[in-house]
């Protein structure tokens, strides 16, 4: 998935719910990201497009919470708790991340399978 930023985007998206872990005074949510405008995109291994600056899931714990809820690695992370995740910074996404407040974070992800399988459904998947 490629985009101009300030334009629209058209992605195919999933709906995952994390239920966060609590340790002690920590919430645990199980998962790393990369990513970022202030980032090097060239270094993005999730990512066709280096040009492209968004929040990718680099690392998730198995058996942790994300792991339940269905987070893979390489999901871009669009939105966080009805929050733009598409143009921030990588220190901003991880604060909206890990909110003390918050116990569940809602985050909409898209995915290469997703936008593979709609494209395939849709007649319009062609393999190279």
């Amino acid at each position: 998935m490629s985009f101009v930023p300030g334009q629209p985007v058209t992605a195919v998206v999933q709906r995952i719910e994390i239920q966060k872990l609590r340790q002690g005074n920590n919430l645990i949510l199980g998962f790393s990201i990369g990513g970022g405008i202030d980032q090097d995109p060239g270094q993005n291994p999730f990512s066709e497009d280096k040009t492209d600056k968004g929040i990718y899931v680099t690392r998730i714990t198995p058996g942790g919470p994300a792991d339940v809820a269905g987070l893979m690695m390489g999901d871009k992370i669009m939105q966080v708790n009805g929050w733009d995740m598409t143009m921030v910074t990588h220190d901003k996404a991880r604060k909206r991340l890990t909110k003390k407040n918050e116990d569940v974070v809602r985050l909409l992800v898209t995915r290469k399978s997703l936008e593979e399988a709609v494209k395939h459904s849709m007649g319009t998947y062609h393999k190279q």
